[in-house]
């Protein structure tokens, strides 16, 4: 078993849209041999029509992640967390920074009435590694994917959740944090990148710490 294997039972990948965090966590559950948590986006009914008309389908696009995520950790609970290391592309404490996001102030405060009903106790991380990049290069990366639905995303909305993400992260402390500025980084197609990564998360000693490479 390598250190990471080790070291780690439960690794979460997070950040904003077009960062990259589900590509990343399926190669270092692949590279671990490890299972996987992701979210589903495509069995959401109500995602497309949310793209088209924010406003008018956002508490409903955002019950439904709660509920996915509610049922994806209730299942994860009941692995063997110690026996097989989990990637997971999503960290299920951060769903209210969504809700916030997207919710006018009455269907924020049905939608926290909600959370509090439903939520579990989801594990705790081992590790988290967020992954950050500018607005601009997110954008690019969203445009180029070519994804129907999500041609409504606006810059001004990745500006918006960067943002979100930069202040929740800031004042996370529940798990050891890696900070990943992939701006210079591309783990899926430059082998060297990710074994960058792999290096570093097997070196980590601190509760937060930080990853970048220069242009």
């Amino acid at each position: 078993m390598t250190v990471i294997q080790n070291k780690y039972r439960y690794i979460v990948v997070e950040g904003p849209i077009g960062v990259g965090k589900t590509s990343l966590a399926k190669r270092l559950a692949d590279h671990l041999n490890a299972g996987t948590m992701l979210e589903d986006p495509d069995v959401n009914p109500f995602l497309p029509s949310f793209y088209r008309d924010p406003r008018r389908h956002a508490l409903s696009t955002q019950l439904f992640f709660l509920f996915q995520r509610v049922n994806q950790v209730t299942e994860l609970k009941q692995r063997d967390l110690f026996g097989h290391l989990t990637v997971s592309d999503f960290l299920f404490e951060k769903d209210p920074l969504f809700a916030k996001l997207n919710l006018d102030d009455a269907e924020f405060q049905l939608y926290s009435q909600i959370y509090q009903h439903v939520k579990v106790q989801a594990p705790q991380p081992d590790l988290v590694i967020y992954l950050q990049a500018p607005v601009e290069m997110l954008m690019e990366r969203v445009q180029r994917r070519g994804i129907k639905m999500e041609r409504a995303i606006t810059e001004d909305y990745l500006w918006r959740l960067a943002e979100s993400y930069t202040q929740y992260f800031y004042k996370y402390d529940a798990a050891p944090l890696l900070i990943v500025n992939s701006a210079n980084l591309n783990f899926v197609d430059r082998s060297k990148d990710f074994e960058l990564l792999i290096e570093h998360i097997g070196q980590l000693r601190g509760p937060r710490e930080f990853l970048s490479r220069a242009a």
